[in-house]
Parts: structure tokens; sequence; C-alpha cells
């Protein structure tokens, strides 16, 4: 399969931090997600990223979504929301600027 970019799929770009993905919904919106964290799974090497986008000013409901590292988003959600809870727990610990955001996921 390729990409707009003419790569196929193991010629795809990784994402980093901070990038941002729209993703689109069934409604057929696009909606902007921001990479903020990018995780390994010790166990089987693979690598995962977490992406964040801010509720509606004042509503709280922060969502955020799991993918594989070229954007594609994991069908296994009981394997996406272990990944999430990590990637909560670390950043609760950590003094980053994203810390303040952790526990508004909707």
């Amino acid at each position: 399969m390729s990409n707009s970019d003419g790569d196929d799929e193991k010629g795809q770009a990784s994402l980093e931090l901070g990038e941002v993905l729209l993703i689109a919904t069934n409604e057929g919106a696009a909606l902007p997600f921001e990479v903020v964290g990018i995780l390994e799974d010790p166990e089987n090497g693979a690598s995962y990223a977490v992406l964040h986008r801010e509720g509606a000013a004042g509503s709280g409901e922060d969502e955020f979504i799991v993918t594989d590292l070229t954007g594609d988003l994991l069908d296994d959600e009981d394997l996406a929301q272990g990944i999430l809870d990590d990637f909560l727990a670390f950043a609760d610990d950590g003094d980053g600027e994203r810390a303040a955001h952790n526990g508004e996921t909707g």
C-alpha cells in the first residue's frame, strides 16, 4: 500500500514527538492529535505513539489515542489501554509540561 508520498508501508517515516496527525472520524471530520509520547514494549521491542487532543475550552474532555509508529490505530483495545495507562502513570511521575493534562481523559 502506498501513502501520498509514494512510500510503501515499510518505507513510511516514524511519528515523532510534537508531530500532528489528522485522524478521520466516521462523520468525515479530521481531528488533530499531537504525538506526546513514544513508548517501547521491553518484551517484544515494538514501539507505540501516544497522541493527545485537547477538548473544547473548559470541557475537560481531552482525548488520547494510541497508534503504531506509522500512525495506524491499534486494533487491540486492551493493548492500547495498557500503553495509555503506562504513559499516564509515567507522565504523572515527571515534571513535563503535559503533566497537568494527564487526569483529563474524559
